[in-house]
């Protein structure tokens, strides 16, 4: 694999000589590994300003896409599981952000309604992620912002069509 003249898997000079072997030997995994570990941090501080946790604001983002979602359908969007969306919702409509329903149609769903709080903090959340895009792509051309996208999206689509079922199990 070629490298980028310039760039720096994250590792180097860590003081950590088992990290700096590891983004030597595994370079994508780890740069993917250390980006995602950084860009997660940064998420979780600008959401505990309005009191949510990561996650939370995706979930928020799909519902302003489609209120009234059956919460089996926010873990197949969201990709992760039952359990986790389950909590999720049950944090977030204690903060007042969603409610819950039952279904007219079928009594074991439960779907999600965004409240007037949780319309509010929409455009808030909006914010925040534009603020995380901008910090990320600091030192990208718009060129190389769409360059790393394709890129990610490869890596995405090679390591979706390796994994199997059983390989993970999401949230």
């Amino acid at each position: 694999m070629a490298t980028v003249e310039g760039t720096d898997s994250g590792a180097s000079g860590t003081g950590r000589p088992e990290a700096e072997l590891l983004a030597a030997r595994c370079p994508v995994s780890y740069a993917i590994f250390a980006m995602a570990r950084v860009h997660r941090g940064l998420a979780a501080s600008r959401l505990a300003a309005f009191g949510l946790y990561p996650g939370q604001e995706i979930l928020l983002m799909e519902l302003a896409g489609g209120d009234g979602r059956p919460q089996k359908q926010l873990a197949a969007t969201l990709q992760v599981s039952h359990v986790t969306v389950a909590k999720m919702v049950a944090r977030m409509e204690q903060a007042g952000l969603v409610r819950r329903q039952t279904s007219d149609h079928d009594r074991r769903v439960s779907l999600v309604f965004l409240t007037d709080r949780g319309r509010e903090l929409q455009q808030l959340m909006l914010d925040a992620w534009l603020d995380l895009e901008a910090a990320a792509t600091r030192y990208l051309s718009d060129a190389d912002g769409e360059r790393f996208v394709a890129l990610s999206a490869a890596v995405r689509r090679s390591l979706d069509e390796t994994a199997s079922p059983t390989d993970y199990q999401p949230g």
